[in-house]
C-alpha cells in the first residue's frame, strides 16, 4: 500500500519562505512522477508543479514560476517543495501525489495522494 505523507505547513508572512516534505513508502520511490498540487477555499484543485523520476527535469505552473522549487531524493523517498516570497494568493491544503506516469499535469492522473498541509500566508 503506497502512502504519502507531507509535513511542513504553517503560518507565514507575506514574502516568506517555507519548505513542504513528502515521505513516500510502500512502492518504488524512484518510478513515480512526483507532484504538488494546492487547493484554496471554494475554488478546485490546482496544479503547482511535477519533478519527472529522475528528479532532473521540473514543470511549473506559471503562478509559481520562479518562487517555488520542486526537489526530490530518490535515496530518502522524499519530494520536497521550496516556497519563496510568498503571498497571501499562495494561502491553501497543499498536497503531494504521486503518479505512475511519465508526465502530466492533470490531478485525475495521479494515483495515491497525501493527506494536505495547510499553509496560510498572512498580509
Amino acid at each position: 500500500q503506497v502512502q504519502l505523507v507531507e509535513s511542513g505547513g504553517g503560518l507565514v508572512q507575506a514574502g516568506g519562505s517555507l519548505r513542504l516534505s513528502c515521505v513516500v513508502s510502500g512502492q518504488s520511490f524512484s518510478t513515480l512522477l512526483m507532484a504538488w498540487f494546492r487547493q484554496a477555499p471554494g475554488k478546485e484543485r490546482e496544479f503547482v508543479g511535477c519533478n519527472l523520476r529522475s528528479g532532473g527535469t521540473q514543470y511549473y505552473a506559471n503562478s509559481v514560476k520562479g518562487r517555488f522549487t520542486i526537489s526530490r531524493d530518490n535515496a530518502k523517498n522524499t519530494a520536497y517543495l521550496q516556497m519563496s516570497s510568498l503571498n497571501p494568493e499562495d494561502t491553501a491544503l497543499y498536497f503531494c501525489a504521486a503518479s505512475t506516469a511519465y508526465y502530466t499535469i492533470r490531478s485525475d492522473q495521479y494515483d495515491y495522494w497525501g493527506q494536505g498541509t495547510q499553509v496560510t500566508v498572512s498580509s
